[in-house]
């Protein structure tokens, strides 16, 4: 928290004209102010989302429940909260990749650098800023602590919450970073926005899990940018399949948004995808020691899920791919110490070659310990 000093504060009017100019001159694109109480209704939203089990194996979000419904009860102080936004459309079609089986397809926001070290340092700009102006304290937020963005984003006027949960902007579409700056000081909020779906279902019709049981609701154990990025375990069989070649994260649900034909491709560089990682070879990934994944993904989320989970994503990839010449590759990981990778690599080869499969069977079931590995040698999760 940034305590503020003893400036006096400039009209209520000037010092909202002031940051905004400041929040576009730093790079945002976007800017609103809601009270902390605008939003009554999340508690029971909040909570009905987690009796369903819809967080998955997220428990922090159980844990966190009370403070991420209320403003107020994450700081008592705060009386408004300015949410900012960073575009960051892609420059190309992020689904025209799930096409190419033997390429890795990455999340569009996971291309370049991480979005929380690239806005951070701005918000805190903006909130010393509005703390000297005003005499108010704040604290500053970006996806680290249990904040109900989007909501918020939404009674600020930033856009709406779509039907597949992300906030749609009428200038952004489905691509916003956002980031919120919590403070004591009373500023006049700005006129929430309408949910402006109308009819279309794109969102819910293309994901390939079915992960929305309705219309504004998510079930995260369903969704493939939870399982490949979240979940720790082997990923579920039903869902193997479907992942297809989405190796971390999934933008499917975005990208067919209609609201993106006004997004335009971000004007940060540093949110621009590095070339390396747009049309990334799965033969080149699988092949990766922790030490190179770790510089190949250095300042990426890719890097947060670690080693032994990403190559479990690429072997599933591999799986689906149906490119013989990957056999050997995924073969080579059957000797893999960390458990995850062996059974992600007995269905890829399952998948890719089932006799020659069932011949390593022989030869690597007797001296398997790990009861998923050996589950995935004689098929018993399948």
């Amino acid at each position: 928290m940034m305590m503020a000093d003893a400036a006096t504060p400039a009209s209520t009017d000037k010092l909202v004209a002031e940051l905004r100019a400041r929040a576009t001159a730093l790079g945002f694109d976007s800017f609103g102010i809601a009270p902390a109480s605008a939003r009554p209704d999340l508690p029971e939203k909040l909570q009905a989302a987690l009796e369903a089990g819809w967080h998955g194996n997220m428990d922090w979000m159980a844990e966190t429940a009370t403070r991420r419904a209320s403003p107020s009860e994450l700081w008592p102080e705060v009386r408004s909260i300015i949410l900012l936004g960073v575009n960051y459309g892609p420059q190309s079609d992020p689904l025209a990749i799930l096409g190419e089986k033997s390429l890795g397809s990455i999340s569009v926001y996971a291309r370049n650098r991480d979005y929380h070290e690239l806005i951070k340092g701005k918000l805190k700009e903006l909130a010393g800023l509005l703390a000297r102006r005003a005499g108010a304290d704040v604290k500053v937020f970006v996806d680290t602590a249990p904040v109900m963005e989007k909501p918020l984003a939404e009674a600020a006027g930033l856009g709406w919450q779509g039907k597949h949960t992300v906030l749609v902007s009428r200038e952004f579409g489905s691509w916003l970073f956002l980031g919120a700056i919590f403070t004591s000081a009373e500023l006049p909020g700005d006129k929430p926005h309408e949910e402006s779906c109308g009819s279309c279902t794109r969102c819910l019709d293309i994901c390939p899990t079915k992960a929305f049981p309705a219309p504004f609701q998510l079930d995260s154990r369903r969704c493939l940018a939870y399982l490949s990025v979240e979940h720790k375990g082997p990923i579920p069989v039903e869902f193997r399949v479907p992942m297809g070649n989405r190796i971390y994260g999934c933008d499917d649900c975005l990208a067919v948004c209609p609201w993106n034909k006004f997004a335009s491709v971000s004007r940060e560089a540093r949110l621009r995808a590095r070339e390396e990682l747009e049309r990334p070879a799965l033969a080149d990934l699988v092949q990766l020691d922790d030490a190179r994944f770790r510089t190949l993904f250095a300042g990426s989320p890719v890097k947060r899920i670690g080693h032994a989970r990403f190559l479990r994503n690429v072997l599933i990839a591999i799986g689906n791919s149906g490119d013989l010449s990957l056999l050997p590759l995924a073969e080579a990981r059957l000797g893999a110490e960390d458990p995850l990778v062996r059974g992600a690599a007995i269905w890829a080869l399952r998948k890719l070659d089932p006799e020659r499969s069932e011949r390593l069977r022989l030869d690597y079931l007797p001296g398997e310990s790990d009861k998923s590995v050996c589950d995935e040698w004689t098929g018993d999760i399948w």
